[in-house]
């Protein structure tokens, strides 16, 4: 198994230290001298509801942790409230100063790396822990979840920033494999489900072509060959992972344009 592949034990370490790497640089961009109320590419959020958001987040995942390891569970609210909730999360926070703000991200990120770190290889992907929005997941779907926050709101920091700039190669390889599951879990109420199977295709460290299924199941996909289908969309991974979040319109559409258009307005925006 890859090392770059955070679905299996073997990427615990990888994703940990990206996660690190990833955060630091978000703390630097948001004590940055005027930084704190700057607008960010989240159109409603400035730099400080990040960071709020992502103390409300993590501290959420302490919860979760808890339950799991009580042998509880927990309600879910879906996907498709997230924006709201998340926001109103992260906004919670405004009237706590920079300086409280950013003492407790970092201690947060600490007590979540002092969960992560010790899991053995049975509970990586063994340990189902209740996750606000998905549903029971598996103990590294967390891990993804840092990583998407710390890594996609830094992306969303220096957008805000307005300079020319690019996810960082470590960061988008690791979440290529999260993105399926990020589609699978935003497929539109209204969405026409319609059979049909496009093929994708990733470059990078987790690179692989995929066969993905639309039906009145939702979407489904496996590890497999796309010379045969009628459309065939590319990525590199920041466009994979910056188009599942609904960041940018990224890709390369082969063949049926029409087609490959229907799948990716199947989703809504996270």
């Amino acid at each position: 198994m890859s090392a770059w592949n955070a679905m299996t034990y073997e990427g615990k370490d990888t994703i940990l230290g990206v996660v690190r790497d990833e955060a630091e640089r978000m703390f630097a961009m948001a004590e940055a001298p005027g930084a704190w109320e700057a607008s960010t590419a989240c159109t409603e959020w400035q730099v400080r509801d990040i960071i709020g958001h992502i103390v409300d987040t993590t501290e959420g995942y302490f919860k979760a942790f808890e339950t799991a390891r009580a042998g509880g569970t927990a309600e879910s609210h879906g996907l498709a409230v997230m924006h709201e909730l998340a926001g109103d999360g992260g906004r919670a926070f405004r009237n706590v100063s920079q300086a409280e703000m950013m003492s407790r991200i970092r201690n947060d990120l600490d007590k979540m790396m002092g969960i992560l770190e010790p899991l053995s290889e049975e509970e990586w992907g063994g340990l189902i822990v209740p996750h606000a929005y998905m549903g029971p997941v598996p103990a590294f779907v967390y891990a993804g979840g840092q990583l998407m926050d710390y890594g996609v709101h830094s992306w969303d920091i220096r957008e805000g920033i307005g300079r020319a700039h690019a996810l960082s190669a470590d960061a988008a390889d690791l979440l290529v494999p999260f993105m399926f599951i990020i589609w699978q879990s935003t497929i539109r109420a209204s969405a026409d489900l319609s059979p049909f199977t496009i093929g994708v295709t990733v470059t990078g460290r987790n690179a692989g072509s995929y066969r993905v299924s639309i039906s009145d199941q939702g979407m489904a996909y496996e590890p497999g060959d796309v010379g045969d289908l009628p459309t065939v969309l590319e990525f590199d991974p920041a466009a994979l992972v910056l188009t599942a979040f609904g960041r940018i319109n990224g890709g390369t559409a082969k063949g049926d344009q029409a087609l490959a258009e229907r799948f990716l307005n199947l989703f809504y925006r996270i």
